[in-house]
């Protein structure tokens, strides 16, 4: 039995297509172990039939400034640590997904000569991709790189691995929309920076003529603190709508959908495409390297969805925005069209693909 070692950060935008590959890996008969931070205690579940090995590892960004101070030797005895729990697995390749707890594994398994791939997310590489790329064997790039571009050859645009629910909904028809149908509205911006969401999507739909609010049907999930004002507010407005800190079904209800508006995260722009629905972006200001703004034209550019950063948006300009778009059903179908056919539902099958074909390589 073929085994393969997965390394990933401890966010979703890391998680999500490593626990796809190892899914893919394993329906193969292949062996997955995953190695990862101290967080790593807690991927039983969300790797099921996966064996998990913590190292050591650190941020230089988080913490306080002794923590800062011994990032090198948290890397070093992670290093380490990695080194020693490869030579015991032998994994016929290394794949990292970035996030600081992926470096102690790649740079050990680059130490090591095994094969090694990394995939990245963003449409912009993270720093600690960016570190390793020149070394390893294969990069899968869920879109083109819009900066950082690795000076390395060997990119594959596999896309980036969605769950599985979204990947079940793949291409679903777009929900018929007339002049007189309920409008079917979700919104959502993760748990960094939603605050922004729950503040603007309200007033803006307050300023939306009333043949337009009467139809509208939204689906918001908001911070826990903010769900009192917010439904305060579409209440002032008469708006229905279903409000939920979280939702564990999101694939599904972006597929019920006739518009997104949402950050941009490489996870939601992959779904999205996946499932084909027309949205309004809004990158989260903070993201490292402002990565969230080139995944966001990965779709704007290409005609799936609007690009508007949060600096710019208003309630009247969104209101105007929303006008527009749902007084032109056909214009929404359209660009739920374009966001279907930018999307790789089997991103999957072809990042597992790459890793098996750099590990038979190595045998060979």
């Amino acid at each position: 039995m073929t085994t393969i070692v997965l390394s990933a950060g401890g966010t979703g935008g890391h998680l999500f297509p490593a626990q796809a590959l190892a899914s893919e890996l394993m329906h193969r008969g292949d062996s997955i172990v995953v190695m990862t931070d101290s967080r790593g205690r807690n991927y039983g579940a969300a790797f099921p039939g996966a064996r998990i090995e913590t190292v050591p590892s650190g941020s230089p960004s988080e913490g306080s400034f002794i923590a800062r101070l011994l990032f090198p030797f948290e890397v070093l005895a992670g290093v380490i640590a990695a080194f020693g729990k490869l030579l015991h697995i032998k994994p016929a390749a290394v794949v990292g997904f970035g996030g600081y707890p992926s470096l102690p594994v790649m740079i050990a398994a680059l130490l090591g000569g095994y094969p090694t791939a990394i995939h990245e997310q963003n449409a912009v590489p993270g720093r600690v991709n960016r570190l390793v790329a020149s070394r390893v064997k294969a990069i899968a790039a869920s879109f083109p790189f819009a900066r950082f571009a690795p000076a390395n050859s060997s990119i594959t645009l596999t896309g980036n691995p969605v769950r599985p629910e979204a990947a079940a909904l793949a291409g679903s028809p777009y929900p018929p929309l007339d002049a007189n149908s309920p409008i079917n509205l979700l919104v959502f911006g993760g748990s960094q920076g939603a605050r922004a969401l729950s503040d603007i999507v309200p007033a803006a739909v307050a300023l939306l003529p009333l043949p337009i609010k009467s139809r509208l049907e939204i689906v918001q999930q908001c911070r826990p603190e903010d769900i009192e004002f917010v439904r305060v507010a579409y209440a002032v407005s008469g708006v229905k709508v279903e409000l939920a800190s979280f939702f564990q079904d999101l694939p599904a209800r972006i597929a019920a959908c006739h518009l997104i508006i949402s950050r941009s995260g490489a996870s939601t722009v992959g779904e999205l495409a996946a499932i084909g629905r027309p949205a309004i972006l809004i990158p989260y200001p903070f993201a490292t390297d402002d990565h969230q703004t080139a995944n966001a034209g990965v779709l704007a550019d290409a005609g799936a969805g609007w690009r508007i950063q949060q600096r710019d948006l208003t309630p009247a300009k969104l209101a105007s925005l929303l006008e527009e778009a749902f007084g032109d059903p056909q214009g929404l179908a359209k660009r739920a069209t374009i966001a279907r056919s930018l999307g790789k539902p089997d991103a999957a099958k072809a990042l597992a693909d790459l890793v098996e074909r750099i590990g038979a390589k190595e045998a060979a």
